[in-house]
């Protein structure tokens, strides 16, 4: 069996390198990776962490590139790469224009399509912009739905996809981050949170708020946030650093939407240290020492569960209510008193605090890569 696993971004290489990992001890499969690039130096550092070697690199990062001129380059560099291939499988995961792009090819070449992380939906077409439809779009061509959890499959069933095509494989995020989390913490991580004056221990995720001081760590980067929803959360954790108890990490992303209000209204300021953007290794071991996590990313929505951390993200909608039911996320929006209203709700409710922490994570075991190889190997 020929497998072609096509990503473009530092998340989706994330989840798709268990995957990947695993394809290419497994016998009988030709497993080769095409990367689209479409996030560069973001993109690079996860692949020399799972020591992964695509042999196709279309490098498509153009600096301000429309979405229009992105899915273009997909559409007529990544054709050629299935022509030369001729893979019996194409897989892709979530929702980026990489996933939609390649979704779409694998339908016109009449090769069968595995999505990655399938069914999940806010059911609001603008939030998350452009994401939300790149998935439906997957979720249209894809001979294979690989749902991370069974209201993905719900949400999938509801669509009028057959369910003998779907499989419930928790989230390979997991395997990625059991992975990466047995990793020596990077000096980078235990020189900072000495020089932040914080316990240089790894934090108990199981241990509610205390007295002593606490990390904060913010990611914060959508497209439905830029503008005015971003200078809100900028001006909440303005609040939150006048408490004297905590110490916000930022690692900001590189997009100029991002960085200009976040570097004007934060840089500088007490409490607040601003990073760039973290490689996912020292990312992941600053996840275990945060007390709490602010946050607008996907990924660190089913990351944080994992640690025992409690999120509150910084959206409207989200495509992952599994962690909102469990207890393990709160949406909070964009609002500034909301966000710091629940945030110190958590910094000083002990109780609150434990029961977010302890709740069960719904986004898997760690063993979705197998099942999704599995599923492969017996279509």
């Amino acid at each position: 069996m020929k497998v072609l696993s096509v990503f473009g971004t530092r998340p989706e290489a994330v989840k798709m390198a268990p995957i990947v990992r695993l394809l290419a001890k497994t016998a009988d499969v030709e497993s080769r990776v095409c990367v689209t690039a479409q996030h560069r130096q973001m993109l690079d550092q996860v692949l020399k962490l799972f020591d992964i070697q695509p042999q196709y690199d279309l490098n498509l990062m153009r600096d301000d590139q429309s979405l229009a001129e992105l899915s273009a380059a997909i559409f007529t560099h990544l054709d050629p790469v299935f022509s030369d291939f001729k893979p019996d499988w194409v897989l892709a995961q979530g929702d980026t224009t990489t996933v939609a792009i390649a979704s779409l090819l694998a339908y016109y070449n009449r090769i069968n399509f595995g999505h990655v992380e399938a069914g999940l939906r806010t059911h609001d077409k603008w939030q998350p912009f452009p994401e939300e439809i790149n998935r439906r779009v997957a979720g249209v061509t894809a001979d294979l739905h690989f749902a991370p959890t069974e209201w993905s499959k719900q949400n999938l069933l509801r669509e009028g996809i057959d369910e003998s095509i779907i499989k419930v494989t928790g989230n390979t995020v997991i395997d990625a981050l059991q992975f990466v989390s047995r990793q020596a913490q990077p000096q980078e991580i235990t020189e900072l949170i000495a020089q932040l004056g914080l316990d240089t221990s790894e934090k108990d995720t199981l241990r509610p708020a205390t007295d002593e001081k606490k990390l904060i760590l913010v990611t914060a980067h959508r497209r439905e946030n830029f503008g005015n929803p971003m200078k809100d959360i900028c001006q909440a954790l303005l609040e939150l650093a006048k408490r004297g108890d905590v110490e916000i990490v930022y690692p900001v992303h590189m997009n100029p939407n991002v960085q200009e209000p976040v570097n004007r209204l934060l840089k500088g300021k007490n409490h607040i240290t601003l990073l760039p953007p973290l490689d996912y290794l020292p990312l992941v071991h600053l996840m275990k020492h945060a007390a709490l996590i602010l946050t607008d990313s996907g990924g660190i929505q089913e990351e944080a569960p994992a640690f025992g951390i409690p999120a509150l993200v910084l959206r409207e909608v989200t495509e992952r209510p599994e962690g909102v039911a469990a207890g393990t996320l709160k949406l909070v929006g964009t609002d500034t008193s909301h966000i710091v209203e629940e945030a110190e709700r958590l910094l000083e409710n002990e109780s609150a605090y434990a029961k977010m922490a302890r709740a069960a994570n719904p986004y898997g075991d760690g063993r979705a890569a197998e099942k999704i190889v599995r599923s492969l190997l017996s279509a």
